[in-house]
């Protein structure tokens, strides 16, 4: 009975028995410093990292955005395979409408097409014709040839006849646009070196919806006049938003007649990130310059950037026929982003409440560090931690009434 008595004494006393705070002044320079110094990477932690850095104490919003673009100039070409050939914008911006809603692309980005570099193949009619030779497509004879088979690698419907490609290889024929296109032929040099010179107006409209805050790249100093004679430089004219190719491609670390004859993909990265609790003026894009396709020295299979697209035409006796055109260019992409801040009521609380929460945590540090690393940790041990035993006879009942009296 006794034993179930003092079972049941002990866990009243781990129930109800009430912990205070004890001050312990602990004169040791070492534990002080320990204290201190915890105490000083908190507030550093808080001001310098939290606030300054990352400002915490801001409300955020991301950027919506819209891009137009404009690009001009023209070129002059006069190669033997090809008659001489002024070349404006309606001809080396193809195809314009593709790009503009291409659904492949991130929100908020826009692109445009400079065509560099072309194979042309003219005069195309919907005929039979030998098929390119391969591994797949040569034969010996008619039974080689499947008819009705169409090779999505290949060029055409079979029609289940061995022809003769020329006078030592004889290949399947097809049922296709004829003559057959021979992209082999890509010139090595670009078609269109001179669109180097070409320059891009891009105009970029922002806001930041949460903070009504609304600003396009065409700054308020920017006028008619201005935009005539202007042109980017990083270092002598960075709000001008007129580009031209040769140098976007050289801020990118590129040489333009190289990306040129097989064609590539280029980023205009614009950086709306701003700090609105200071002055709406000081918030203007950043402009960078980055290649985005793949450009690995060792792997070089299917490079560059290229598609194919067709212009029609009938004949005065109603036939159709098509120059068919494989387009090899740069692709630019203008890709927008940026987040702005502005001090809100509701992050500051919370932040410093985060602060005041590490705080605490300081004198647990400066406990562990007593209590583990000092000589006198034993001592430190008994003096920090006193149960009191009380005796029933130091507490008399008149010192119970002047306390409910007080």
């Amino acid at each position: 009975m006794s034993k179930s008595t003092g079972c049941c004494r002990d866990f009243l006393h781990y129930v109800f028995d009430y912990e205070t705070p004890k001050t312990l002044v602990i004169p040791s320079i070492r534990v002080g410093f320990v204290f201190r110094f915890t105490q000083l990477l908190v507030v550093l932690y808080t001001v310098g990292y939290v606030c300054v850095v990352q400002k915490a104490y801001q409300e955020t919003d991301s950027v919506v955005s819209t891009v137009t673009t404009k690009v001009k100039g023209f070129a002059f070409t006069n190669i033997s395979d090809m008659e001489p050939r002024f070349w404006d914008v309606a001809d080396y911006i193809i195809p314009p409408q593709v790009f503009r809603t291409c659904s492949s692309l991130p929100k908020g980005d826009h692109s445009f097409f400079v065509l560099t570099n072309l194979v042309m193949t003219p005069g195309q009619t919907q005929s039979r014709c030998a098929e390119l030779p391969n591994p797949s497509t040569t034969c010996v004879d008619d039974c080689d040839c499947v008819e009705g088979y169409d090779d999505p690698r290949g060029n055409g419907i079979r029609t289940g006849l061995c022809e003769n490609y020329s006078s030592t290889v004889k290949t399947c024929e097809v049922l296709s646009w004829c003559p057959l296109e021979i992209d082999a032929n890509l010139p090595k040099r670009p078609l269109l070196a001179a669109a180097e010179n070409f320059t891009v107006l891009i105009k970029n409209s922002i806001t930041y919806p949460k903070f009504n805050f609304h600003k396009r790249n065409i700054l308020p100093h920017i006028n008619s006049s201005y935009l005539k004679t202007c042109e980017y430089s990083r270092k002598t004219d960075p709000d001008c938003p007129i580009f031209r190719l040769r140098h976007i491609l050289a801020e990118a670390g590129e040489d333009f007649q190289d990306m040129a004859v097989k064609g590539g993909v280029l980023g205009i990265l614009i950086d709306w990130s701003c700090d609105l609790d200071w002055w709406p003026g000081k918030c203007r894009p950043k402009y960078t310059f980055r290649r985005l396709d793949d450009k690995h020295p060792d792997n070089n299979v299917a490079p560059g950037y290229n598609f194919r697209f067709a212009k029609y035409y009938k004949t005065p006796e109603g036939e159709e026929t098509r120059t068919l055109i494989k387009a090899y260019g740069i692709r630019f992409d203008v890709i927008v982003f940026g987040t702005a801040g502005k001090f809100g009521i509701v992050p500051t609380i919370v932040n410093l409440g985060a602060a005041l929460s590490f705080l605490s945590l300081v004198p647990m540090v400066a406990d562990w560090f007593m209590l583990t690393c000092m000589k006198k940790r034993d001592l430190y041990s008994r003096q920090k931690v006193t149960y009191l035993v009380e005796e029933p006879q130091t507490e008399s009942v008149s010192d119970v009434h002047s306390c409910f009296v007080l």
